[in-house]
Formats: structure tokens, C-alpha cells, sequence
């Protein structure tokens, strides 16, 4: 079974602003959890994002096990969206949709994520036990600190 997580958020910012940020994936780091102990292995500082771009993680979604994930850029509309798509990792399915729409207040950004578990029936009940809130704390620790960083000005972005 396909799940989608939607979010969206106010960032007062331009747009240049936004997508140097979010389209450096080694910002990624800056708005995870500590406790996933995310790290990009991919040698990808200066490079702009392109669509193709190959990125590995690792990272520890469940009980600090350490596993590996790679991702590709599956889609790019510069200052406006990009798509990762998983290539390995946890999920069975993952393909994750940024959108920055410019507004009067700045930007606002849009996340769509489709992402399916393996092992089938025990994916979905793992899903309804602990999958759903973790993703959801994810992206809720993800929202307080793009606040932090793009509304309060109380970061550094």
C-alpha cells in the first residue's frame, strides 16, 4: 500500500534563498533528528542539483541500526521543485516532491511524499504501530526548525 505525507510551510524568505537551501543536500542533515544519525556519504558540496544526481546517506531509522539509502534526483524545475526518488534504502517505495511556490509573505514550500513498506502485511502493520508517527515527528522536528532558521531568524541557515 501507497501512504502519502503531506506538508507545507510559510518560509520567509525569497526564492533563491529557499532553493540554495533545500537543493543542497547536505542541509538535509541540519533538519533530521539527531537520534537518526543521518550523514551524506555522497561528495556533492558544490555541485547544483541536477536531474540524475545520485545521493548516499546513512542513516538510523529504528532502534540506532545503521542502514544505507540512495537517492536520485528523478526530477528538477530550477526554483521551483525536485523530486527524490529512492533508489535503496528503507522503504519499498519512496519518491519525495518539493515545490516552492513564491507568495507575499516569501515562499511557500511544499512537501508530497509517496512511499510504500516491504514486507507486506507486516509493512502495514508496521506502518500503523510506529512507521506513521516517525515519519510525522520527522517532518514535525523539520517544520520547528525551518521556522527557527527562516521566520524567527534565531539560526543560521
Amino acid at each position: 500500500m501507497v501512504y502519502r505525507l503531506y506538508r507545507e510551510q510559510q518560509l520567509n524568505c525569497d526564492i533563491d534563498t529557499a532553493w540554495e537551501f533545500f537543493s543542497s543536500p547536505h542541509n538535509l542533515s541540519k533538519i533530521t533528528p539527531k537520534s537518526m544519525n543521518f550523514v551524506v556519504l555522497s561528495d556533492v558540496y558544490d555541485e547544483p542539483i541536477f536531474q540524475g544526481m545520485e545521493i548516499r546517506y546513512k542513516v538510523s531509522p529504528l532502534l540506532g541500526i545503521p542502514m544505507g539509502w540512495k537517492t536520485v534526483i528523478s526530477q528538477v524545475e530550477d526554483y521551483k521543485s525536485f523530486t527524490d526518488f529512492q533508489e535503496s534504502g528503507p522503504y519499498k517505495y519512496w519518491n519525495h516532491f518539493h515545490e516552492f511556490v513564491p507568495d507575499k509573505n516569501g515562499i511557500l514550500m511544499k512537501d508530497t511524499v509517496d512511499y510504500e513498506l516491504p514486507l507486506g502485511i507486516l509493512g502495514t502493520i508496521a506502518h500503523r504501530l510506529f512507521v506513521k508517527e516517525k515519519l510525522e515527528s520527522i517532518f514535525d522536528f523539520r517544520y520547528k526548525v525551518l521556522n527557527d532558521l527562516f521566520n524567527n531568524k534565531l539560526g543560521e541557515i
